[in-house]
Parts: structure tokens; C-alpha cells; sequence
């Protein structure tokens, strides 16, 4: 007891007491804390802007939310596009796309896969085929008809095809050919050419050397008319080596033996039959003479070779000769 009477307390049992109660009070705190801080949602940052003007308000209000998109996909393809023009790349581009819708036709059962050529005789399937661009990525789905037959008749041989689709792989193909006519000279190049005078192909192949030769600017368009009129004479016809049209107006021919004969621009029937008559009566092809010129209406002239020529001066000379000696006498 103390002084007054009183009951002096333990500082040992007041001490726990109290430091229980400040730990409950700080779990308390620190409880309340970490609830609160979950429980705070952190505010979106605002972004302060000035409003948008008119046009730009119209534009927002108006147009399609995605056109955005869809203008910036047209640029890159027009980006595309000029690349490729700029670059040459549009053949490879056109067949690339062409060979792909082929691939997709082919696998879906459009695949060519037999094909009848009727009418060729100078050419073959497959230089036929490769004319009309036909291989074996082609589909018969794609196959335009039209344009395949406009890329034979463009070839020379070719003067008219008929192309006939048959679903789901055939193809048949009728062309008519033209005929090798004549063998065409102009300066130093030889070509086979057809009656009309279309050139067919340089002249590379022997089994056109039985041909016949014209020659010169225009030759191959009058061919036909000569040499049909030719045709009715054959004595002549036969040892017609060549026919040279001269400055487009008239005919010449160079004979096998190397005789040339010079016909005249009009009436070239009736010079071609005294050719005739001439060389059944008179040998005339076979005299010892280098040409012949029948231009003038009312007459021919021969020119002698040179050795015929110094045989008939010397026969003049031995009768000028045996003359002088005679009157002499």
C-alpha cells in the first residue's frame, strides 16, 4: 500500500495489455488501407482537345466508318499497279493470273485433255497448238474460242480455222491451209509464197525447190496471173527457169540454159505462142544465142553469143572475101 491507503498496481501486468491493444489498432489500420487502395479505381487520363471543325464534323457524321480502310486498300493496290506497269511486268502479271484461274478450272475438272486438228498438212499438232498459245496449263473453261482463232488465221499458212469446245477436256480444231505456190526472190531474199501472194516462210526447206522462181518488186502478186498464162504454153513453160517482172509493168524470162527472153508489156499471149511455134519449127531454144527481145510489136531481135557472133563475122569476112576474089576475076 502506498502512503494514502492505496494499492500500488504491477507496471508488469499493465505493459502486455497495452501493447495488444496498439497491435489490434494497427491491424485494424492497415486492414483498412489495403481495402480502400483495391477498392480505388484509377481515373482515365482526359485528353482536353480543341472540337473539330465543320468539314471534319461532316465527315465523321457522313461517311462509312470503315471507308477509311477501304481507301487506304485501293492506294496500295493502285501502288501495285503502277510498280508493275512501270517495272513491264504486265505480261508476266497477265499470265500469272491467267495461270492461276486455269489451275483452279483444271483441278475442278476442265483439264484439256484430248485435242483433234483436222486440215493440217504443212504443219504439225504442236506447231498448231503453240500458235494458238494452247499448252498444258490451259483449261477448257478459259479457253476463248475466238481469240484462239484469230491467233491461227494471223499465221500465214493459215487461212481459216474453226475451233469447237467439247465440255469438260476435248477440243477440236478444223483449219484450211493455204498451198505453196511459188518460190519469190526480192532483193537476195527467197520466200515461199502462196497464190495470193501472201509469203508463207523464208525459203529454207528443199521440199519446195520444185517450185517456180519469180523475181522482183510486185512478182509475188502477179504470179498467179503469169503463170497461168504460162501454163498454156509448154513448150516454153518447160525450159522456164525463172519469170522476172521488170519495174512492175512486164515479164522477162531466164530460160534453164540461161536464154533470156524479153516480152513485151502488152499482148503477152500472143508473144508466148510465136515462142511456141518458133521453137518447134526452128530449134529456136536451141540456137546458139544469149536473149531475144520481142518489145517492139513488129519485130524480134536475137542477140548472138559471142562465139556465134565471131563465127558469123568470120563467115561474113570469107564471103566478102570470096566476092572480091570472083569480081577479080
Amino acid at each position: 500500500m502506498d502512503g494514502a491507503g492505496r494499492l500500488t498496481r504491477s507496471v508488469r501486468s499493465v505493459g502486455p495489455q497495452a501493447d495488444l491493444k496498439a497491435a489490434a489498432i494497427g491491424a485494424v489500420v492497415l486492414l483498412r488501407e489495403r481495402l480502400g487502395r483495391r477498392a480505388r479505381v484509377p481515373a482515365k487520363p482526359t485528353i482536353d482537345r480543341e472540337p473539330p471543325n465543320r468539314l471534319v464534323r461532316l465527315v465523321e457524321r457522313y461517311l462509312p466508318n470503315r471507308l477509311g480502310v477501304t481507301l487506304t486498300v485501293l492506294m496500295l493496290l493502285g501502288s501495285a499497279g503502277l510498280g508493275i506497269v512501270k517495272g513491264g511486268h504486265v505480261d508476266e502479271f497477265m499470265v500469272a493470273v491467267s495461270d492461276t484461274r486455269n489451275a483452279l478450272a483444271n483441278s475442278a475438272g476442265f483439264r484439256i485433255t484430248e485435242v483433234a486438228i483436222n486440215g493440217r498438212k504443212q504443219l504439225s499438232q504442236d506447231e498448231v497448238l503453240a500458235i494458238g498459245g494452247v499448252n498444258g496449263r490451259s483449261s477448257l473453261l478459259f479457253l476463248d474460242a475466238a481469240t484462239l482463232r484469230d491467233k491461227l488465221k494471223a499465221n500465214p499458212w493459215i487461212a481459216d480455222a474453226t475451233i469447237l469446245k467439247l465440255y469438260p477436256g476435248q477440243l477440236q480444231i478444223d483449219i484450211v491451209e493455204r498451198t505453196a505456190f511459188a518460190l519469190w526472190q526480192q532483193d537476195g531474199r527467197l520466200s515461199v509464197i502462196s497464190e495470193d501472194g501472201a509469203v508463207l516462210e523464208p525459203y529454207v526447206s528443199r521440199r519446195f525447190v520444185t517450185l517456180p522462181l519469180v523475181v522482183g518488186k510486185g512478182a509475188d502478186v502477179r504470179a498467179r496471173d503469169f503463170l497461168a498464162l504460162l501454163d498454156r504454153y509448154p513448150q516454153v513453160r518447160s525450159v522456164t527457169k525463172a519469170a522476172i517482172l521488170v519495174g512492175e509493168r512486164r515479164w522477162n524470162l531466164r530460160l534453164k540454159d540461161g536464154l533470156d527472153i524479153r516480152l513485151p508489156e502488152n499482148d503477152v499471149g500472143n508473144a508466148l505462142a510465136m515462142l511456141s511455134k518458133l521453137d518447134k519449127e526452128d530449134k529456136l531454144f536451141s540456137r546458139d544465142i544469149v536473149a531475144i527481145d520481142m518489145r517492139l510489136p513488129d519485130r524480134l531481135t536475137v542477140q548472138l553469143s559471142e562465139d556465134a557472133a565471131k563465127a558469123r563475122e568470120e563467115l561474113f569476112k570469107d564471103k566478102k572475101t570470096k566476092k572480091k576474089a570472083g569480081d577479080s576475076a
